[in-house]
């Protein structure tokens, strides 16, 4: 099974599509409300899938988290804590990956931190320090957080 974000320049369409295979089983084009989910601009995005085989897309165009469900549907948008001010969270979000709980984790490029959210999009803590410059990557892997925090290095 694999899944990939597809950006449409020609007719300004993003989309997640899962293949199984060659063969593509599933797209996500439009929400349950028939509006489109992503950004459509050519951006950064980056998609994992939860254990509940929701797919989590990192939007730095939308500078959103937004997670719809295997049917299609909208769980939810996550644009930063509610006690953070919208214009300091930083839209250039440049990873996403999930734990075992299904929590979600988000990297933001520029203020140094990541966020845990969980899975139903309820802000849970920040991971910050002053070594967290500029990361590219993120994964969990029997609980260890990796990090990718420039082209070369990995924590």
């Amino acid at each position: 099974m694999m899944m990939m974000m597809m950006n449409m320049n020609f007719n300004g369409t993003t989309k997640v599509v899962r293949f199984s295979g060659s063969n593509e089983t599933q797209t996500i084009q439009q929400d349950d409300k028939g509006n489109p989910p992503y950004s459509s601009r050519h951006g950064e995005q980056n998609l994992s899938e939860n254990r509940n085989f929701d797919i989590c897309v990192a939007d730095s165009l939308a500078g959103a988290i937004v997670v719809v469900s295997a049917d299609g549907e909208l769980r939810f948008r996550y644009i930063g804590p509610p006690s953070t001010p919208r214009k300091l969270f930083d839209s250039r979000l440049k990873s996403i990956t999930t734990d075992s709980q299904g929590n979600v984790l988000t990297s933001e490029r520029y203020n140094h931190r990541i966020h845990i959210i969980d899975r139903d999009g309820l802000f849970l803590r920040f991971i910050h320090n002053s070594d967290l410059h500029g990361t590219w990557g993120l994964c969990v892997d029997s609980g260890t957080i990796s990090l990718r925090l420039s082209r070369r290095h990995v924590k």
